[in-house]
């Protein structure tokens, strides 16, 4: 009895979903596939995001607080010793801890920035390729929906044409309904993926002034640094390849995320 009741509900559940394929055709399959990529990728994002999403966490706020009152006394060695193997893996301590640690030891300030720069453009790579893929499916799904709507209404017509005016309307009601399928499934699996994208895109930009705006906080203070040494130190002259450097933390993939979505 279980048996023959667990075989009923996998054939209620086949049945539809076998008739949706046989319906849409190969476009339907490339579109099953399509979601099943993306929802694999946005659970790959989610999870990234988790472990390695920049954030301004407790212990960065309290380093930040004593970088602000005396840029001289603070540790950042200390900080990374004490935030721990999931602690070093946020991308905005390493940043912050590494600038602060470039302004202690008084090198040259132009440099700085452009490492900073470099390395705050790599703490978002990770999200840039899952983000580009939402983007790509939410873009080809409503596509490949009226591929298949332009395929189903061809054939619809063909068999209507090969009946030399015998197809009544019913059997060519039938063909555009069919063909309609695949434009309904694309439209479907285009809209969630596009409001993912939107939303991924809105928390990226978010991340990016987290980061812009506490890098420029380390560097406007680390001009309260007393020089160990009597006078202060010249800092090297800059090269022209370092008077081309970047001067914002704001990574070059900005300007493409803010054009994503139109």
């Amino acid at each position: 009895m279980p048996d023959s009741a667990l075989l009923s509900s996998a054939e209620s559940l086949d049945g539809p979903l076998a008739q949706l394929f046989e319906m849409g055709g190969p476009v339907m399959v490339v579109l099953a596939a399509l979601a099943v990529i993306g929802f694999i990728t946005f659970l790959y994002l989610m999870l990234v995001g988790v472990f390695y999403a920049p954030r301004l966490t407790r212990q960065l706020k309290r380093f930040m607080t004593e970088w602000q009152q005396t840029p001289a006394d603070a540790q950042p060695e200390a900080l990374r010793q004490q935030a721990g193997a999931i602690g070093r893996l946020n991308p905005l301590l390493q940043l912050v801890l590494d600038t602060a640690r470039s302004c202690q030891e008084q090198r040259d300030q132009t440099r700085i920035r452009a490492t900073a720069a470099r390395d705050a453009q790599d703490a978002l790579q990770p999200f840039e390729a899952p983000l580009k893929i939402i983007e790509v499916i939410a873009a080809l799904a409503p596509l490949l929906g009226l591929l298949g709507t332009v395929m189903g209404m061809i054939d619809a017509f063909g068999a209507m044409a090969a009946s030399e005016g015998r197809a009544n309307a019913t059997q060519l009601s039938g063909g555009i309904y069919e063909a309609l399928t695949t434009t309904a499934a694309g439209l479907v699996i285009a809209i969630p993926f596009a409001a993912l994208a939107a939303w991924i895109e809105f928390r990226l930009r978010r991340l990016h002034a987290t980061i812009n705006s506490t890098l420029v906080t380390v560097l406007n203070d680390a001009d309260g640094i007393e020089f160990a040494t009597a006078g202060s130190k010249t800092a090297p002259e800059a090269t022209p390849e370092d008077s081309n450097a970047p001067q914002q933390f704001t990574p070059r993939s900005r300007q493409r995320l803010a054009h994503a979505t139109g």
